[in-house]
């Protein structure tokens, strides 16, 4: 094994019979956000969990050089998480909360915590059942800024705040968090809100790893055609979309290197969103598809 953050190697589960992750392979390395992206079900909650140490896998995995199964203990001094059904101990107070962490975590610290809370709404006598979701978010995340983690896992951090508070919590894991030996590792379904601040993308569809590159690659890899002449889809398709769809009486087509001097006569080429590239990659494959498209 290297010195990667995250290593895994034919990374395996079943429940019973059924096979949730069929033999996964990534390295994650420092320094790098990376955004695990998926349908429910997909497999991001159970690969989430073997990287965390909550299951144990077939293959091999290695967090910080460590077996996440077998060294949890060991390995949560150095790894923070936010889930989206992570919850706080309703019953105290903040400072109660923070003394609490303090006496748990070797690596809390609780002023840089207190820190974090200057300029919002949460007081330190507050009791955390009477803060509001976008409080109880905001309190965890700087719980978990204040702990000098090499990495940080989150699990749909934001689901069911607003755009402000949403913002608010990607821009301050941006200033607070991140440095050159820190990893964040991200899913969430608001694929839109965190393509600005990835390094790196993994789409997981079934239990397999269909994708996995850098942000700065998806420019010179896919492309993405809007064709507002119907005469030119036929001519368009020969060069084997790999998923299409018709928006407004508009043709849209996703390639997987197509050059893009050759698809311009035919519309207007860009670069797709990482939701529209989660679209066109996310569909089970069809008898269409055979023939170069997936609708």
């Amino acid at each position: 094994m290297s010195d990667a953050i995250i290593e895994a190697r034919g990374l395996r589960k079943k429940f019973g019979n059924r096979e949730i992750l069929h033999g996964l392979d990534f390295i994650i390395p420092a320094g790098r956000i990376y955004g695990l992206i998926g349908h429910n079900g997909a497999g991001k909650t159970t690969t989430l969990n073997a990287i965390l140490g909550l299951t144990d896998c077939e293959g091999t995995i290695r967090v910080l050089g460590e077996d996440p199964f077998q060294q949890r203990a060991r390995l949560m001094e150095n790894v923070a998480f936010i889930s989206d059904v992570a919850s706080l101990p309703r019953f105290l107070r903040v400072r109660e909360l923070f003394a609490l962490l303090s006496n748990i975590h070797p690596k809390f610290d609780q002023a840089k915590a207190r820190s974090y809370l200057e300029g919002t709404d949460i007081k330190l006598e507050a009791k955390v059942k009477h803060l509001s979701k976008g409080m109880v978010a905001q309190l965890h995340l700087a719980v978990v800024l204040a702990i000098d983690a090499k990495l940080l896992v989150l699990d749909e951090p934001t689901l069911g705040l607003d755009i402000s508070y949403r913002k608010r919590f990607y821009r301050r894991l941006l200033e607070d968090y991140m440095t050159e030996e820190r990893t964040l590792l991200i899913t969430t379904h608001q694929v839109d809100e965190i393509e600005f601040m990835l390094s790196d993308i993994m789409f997981i569809r079934d239990g397999d790893l269909i994708l996995h590159m850098q942000m700065e690659s998806v420019a010179t890899k896919y492309s993405q055609l809007l064709i507002t002449d119907p005469t030119a889809i036929e001519s368009a398709r020969g060069f084997k979309p790999v998923f299409e769809e018709t928006r407004f009486g508009q043709t849209v087509m996703v390639f997987d290197g197509a050059p893009r001097e050759a698809i311009a006569p035919y519309g207007t080429v860009s670069t797709p969103s990482l939701s529209d590239l989660f679209v066109a990659l996310m569909q089970r494959p069809t008898s269409y598809s055979e023939t170069g498209a997936a609708r």
